[in-house]
């Protein structure tokens, strides 16, 4: 995973509905939002980014550590291969290869983890957007708000009298600023393991 996007604050931000007497009294009136702009102004952003950073870091540390042994071990087998007995060639083929497929595993997996330590840390800062944008949208008399980020944006054109973001910043108590990017995440990566070196056996010409 390349780049971080709020993909997952979207679908649960689609769009927040005010109380339902408020939509029963006051005349429809629709707001949207940035979910993406307003988390990166929260100042939540930055812690968040800063521990993301520290978790991938930690995994691709791991994983090089994997990867410097299976490169150590290759090269040494590469050496010593021509003189091993057959048992000992078959057993340190079978190493080299146990240690790739480690290789490949962890770094799917790592890939897993760093999704779930993302989700787990923008929780709360989503969880404290849901409940300003309730407020907003009660004390402004907006029946829904909407969410413009993604894709495929919810919101094609609106006023901008119509964007809340700012409104919801300042709710949060936060003085609304230039747009910066979102937390993002890098995957743990490493070199590609080389295949497994098989070893042949060097022959000898007959004397004539």
């Amino acid at each position: 995973m390349n780049k971080f996007r709020v993909a997952l604050a979207a679908a649960a931000l689609t769009f927040t509905t005010a109380t339902a007497s408020l939509a029963q009294t006051a005349p429809l009136k629709i707001g949207y939002t940035s979910v993406e702009y307003v988390l990166s102004q929260m100042p939540e952003s930055k812690q968040i980014e800063s521990q993301l950073k520290d978790y991938s870091t930690q995994l691709k540390n791991q994983l090089d550590t994997k990867y410097t042994e299976y490169q150590t071990k290759g090269e040494a087998f590469q050496k010593g291969a021509a003189t091993m007995p057959d048992p000992v060639r078959a057993d340190k083929q079978k190493e080299l290869q146990n240690l790739q497929q480690s290789i490949q595993e962890f770094q799917q997996n790592a890939e897993a983890s760093l999704q779930q330590k993302q989700q787990a840390l923008l929780k709360p800062a989503l969880d404290k957007l849901q409940k300003n944008i309730d407020a907003v949208a009660e004390e402004n008399g907006y029946t829904y708000i909407l969410n413009s980020d993604g894709a495929s944006p919810v919101l094609l054109h609106g006023p901008k009298e119509g964007d809340v973001s700012d409104l919801i910043l300042k709710k949060m108590g936060i003085t609304p600023g230039a747009a910066t990017a979102a937390p993002k995440v890098t995957t743990p990566a490493a070199p590609t393991p080389a295949a497994v070196p098989t070893a042949t056996k060097t022959k000898t010409k007959s004397k004539k």
